[in-house]
This record gives C-alpha cells, structure tokens and sequence, in this order.
C-alpha cells in the first residue's frame, strides 16, 4: 500500500443500496448486473488513490469539498474524504430524485 494510499470504508446503507441494485440488475441480465459491479468497485477502488477525480458532491449542502460524488451507468455515487479514509455514502440511481444532506 502506498503512503498516500486511504482505506476505502462503506456504509452499511450504501452497501445495501449497492446490492440492491446489483440484484435488480441480475434479475434480467446477469451478465449486465456482473459488468456494473465490477466497473463500479473498481472506479471505487480507484479512489483510495485519486479521491480528488472526481468534482464536489452539488447537493451536499455547506460543502467544504470533502463530499464528492460520480455517475456511471445511471448510479451516482457520494463519498466523503478524510485524512486517512474514503467513505461510501450513498449509492442512488441517478432517474431517482436527488437528495440533498
């Protein structure tokens, strides 16, 4: 692990949100549910290193620019930085109403 390398931490909701949406998927086309997954936890993975890719979360309200978020395959991803971590918050599907926290 590189020095500048942060531990990627989930939510217990965002992990639900994450197989729930992942068996809606399989239920008509496991191939499609395996490709989103895997795409989606290495984008994930990736922030460990990078967590600055992507831009500051625009519904988190008095963002100080730790909150961030990314869309792939209609998921939108939020996550918060620390000094030592990247934690999942929330896993939405991006045709849902966008909530702001």
């Amino acid at each position: 692990m590189e020095s500048n390398t942060k531990i990627i931490v989930w939510n217990k909701v965002a992990l639900l949100q994450f197989q729930k949406a992942i068996s809606f998927i399989k239920e008509k086309s496991p191939q499609n549910a395996e490709k989103v997954k895997n795409v989606l936890i290495a984008l994930i993975e990736r922030l460990s290193i990078h967590p600055e890719n992507f831009p500051p979360d625009k519904y988190k309200q008095n963002n100080d620019g730790n909150y961030r978020a990314f869309e792939k395959y209609h998921f939108r991803i939020s996550y918060y930085v620390t000094a030592h971590e990247i934690r999942i918050l929330r896993i939405r599907h991006t045709k849902r109403k966008p909530l702001n926290y």
